[in-house]
């Protein structure tokens, strides 16, 4: 299935909806929080496969950044690799047309929320222009 370049955080964000695990933003929020799945515009973030926009799908790029809370080395891993496998069957099962390009280092953000292990998932997923 394909959706349309407006509705598609949103579609993405109710596939990757897991109550009671994670909270899911569409978009940046203002503080990033623990326990949180976070979809934001990937660079380049459409990607046109031809001259002629109305015919062919583009593509649409987006950065998934999951965070857990940074408390204890071996189990923050742990719980971050537990997140990444969680969101990664939730695309598996996901309509859209999904391709996983990569999945980063888990690595320490520094928020006003406190320290946090984060990792990104980058798909690319097929859309349309309206």
């Amino acid at each position: 299935m394909t959706a349309a370049i407006t509705t598609l955080r949103s579609t993405l964000a109710t596939d990757l909806t897991n109550t009671g695990v994670w909270n899911i933003f569409s978009f940046p929020p203002a503080t990033l929080i623990p326990n949180s799945v976070v979809i934001t515009p990937s660079d380049p973030y459409l990607v046109p496969s031809n001259g002629d926009y109305s015919t062919v799908a583009p593509t649409a790029n987006f950065k998934i950044l999951m965070a857990v809370p940074s408390l204890n080395n071996q189990s923050d891993l742990s719980n971050i690799e537990t997140m990444i496998v969680a969101v990664f069957n939730k695309l598996a099962s996901s309509s859209l047309s999904i391709s996983v390009t990569s999945v980063s280092a888990p690595a320490i953000a520094s928020v006003a929320s406190g320290d946090l292990l984060t990792s990104d998932i980058t798909v690319s997923i097929l859309t349309s222009w309206s």
